[in-house]
């Protein structure tokens, strides 16, 4: 039986696995990838603009390995949890999560510096910074007025670790943290992730299971979202080496709740002209996560294949990489994950992946023991 403790290892060395998978192609679209790569099946992919000057890329480095802010980010949630042992809310996004992402170095490998995560990220996670030490917001609107993405879905995980076995619990906290940064459907599927890494860690659980719950607990598009796209992955099953097809219906389907489609990029010409992109809605949902779960129910749960499918389908393709990472390893622990990878992710970020989740299962431990202990308590409350 996979221990707690190997779980955890491999919902984070997941993280970084998916995000630097996808990290060398992200923004580019199905046809873009397989044009330039065939096919991305390896750690040690050379990014999409490493030819171009440095100021056009904005001084960073990507390729072989190197992970983005979804990682670095998921560490600074779990170094929140670290500092204050117990479980958060909008509060704690406003005070510690600010802390770590704006006041304290780390190794940013995009940079190749030490510096603050807030030098490297995309400006709707720059909006924790504003909304709460620049504007001082009551903690709970945070999120009110951001351009809605998948900015705390990518980084959520952790909540799903440290209410593992209690899903709606996972969701609840989730929402009530990620507020602090986003809304709509932005928020909604931050909560939806953190349900399906929290299921993923029941014992014998299944991808349908996992599918199951995250329907369960999702609200409007995110909900139709997930349900449509996930049935159509079953269909899909047995023409899954025709991934023309798979991506043809699986973008098809997003187009009805996010309307981007492969326009993610902004320009001088879209100034001023308005559109309905990344704007609050209940009837839209973010890409990422249906998609993720898609490719889960597609590959029914094969790691590999899975992350592989989800980042060579484009677009966000660092996000995707994490989502269906963090939920298959808390299924599977890191034994699944080759150790070349891990040895290649360690170095060329400077981390020491296993380290790192080792220290965050004892504290999730202990805020689940917790847990059990209160509820032991109410029960011996009812019962007497």
């Amino acid at each position: 039986m996979t221990s707690f403790r190997d779980r955890v290892r491999g919902v984070v060395i997941s993280t970084a696995l998916g995000d630097a998978m996808g990290a060398p192609i992200e923004k580019l679209t199905y046809g873009e990838i397989k044009s330039k790569y065939g096919r991305v099946e390896s750690l040690i992919t050379r990014w999409h603009k490493m030819d171009l000057h440095a100021d056009a890329r904005l001084g960073r480095v990507r390729g072989d390995g190197i992970v983005t802010d979804d990682t670095l980010m998921t560490i600074a949630l779990m170094n929140v949890y670290l500092t204050e042992g117990r479980h958060l809310d909008a509060y704690d996004m406003g005070n510690e999560f600010v802390k770590e992402i704006a006041f304290r170095k780390t190794f940013v490998p995009e940079l190749n510096q030490e510096t603050f995560i807030i030098d490297r990220l995309f400006y709707p996670e720059k909006y924790i910074f504003m909304r709460h030490v620049l504007a001082n917001c009551d903690p709970r609107e945070g999120g009110i007025g951001n351009m809605v993405n998948c900015g705390a879905a990518m980084y959520i995980a952790p909540i799903g670790i440290v209410n593992a076995g209690h899903p709606k619990a996972a969701y609840d906290e989730a929402i009530l943290f990620a507020m602090g940064h986003q809304s709509s459907y932005g928020l909604e599927a931050a909560g939806v992730l953190a349900a399906c890494v929290a299921k993923a860690f029941e014992l014998g659980v299944t991808v349908d299971d996992i599918v199951d719950t995250a329907i369960s607990l999702a609200k409007d598009g995110t909900k139709a979202a997930i349900h449509e796209l996930t049935e159509a992955a079953r269909k899909l099953r047995q023409e899954r080496d025709d991934m023309d097809k798979v991506i043809n219906v699986f973008q098809s389907i997003m187009m009805k709740y996010s309307p981007m489609g492969d326009d993610v990029s902004r320009h001088i010409d879209k100034v001023g002209i308005p559109s309905h992109h990344y704007t609050p809605s209940r009837l839209w949902s973010i890409e990422e996560l249906p998609m993720a779960l898609a490719f889960m129910v597609l590959n029914e749960g094969e790691y590999y294949r899975s992350i592989l499918d989800g980042v060579n389908s484009g677009r966000d393709t660092d996000s995707i990489g994490v989502m269906i990472g963090v939920i298959l390893g808390a299924m599977y622990g890191s034994e699944v994950i080759h150790k070349e990878d891990i040895e290649q992710l360690n170095k060329v970020n400077r981390l020491d992946l296993c380290t790192i989740a080792d220290r965050f299962s004892e504290v999730a431990a202990k805020i689940i023991e917790d847990d059990l202990r209160i509820n032991e308590a109410r029960l011996s409350m009812i019962s007497s």
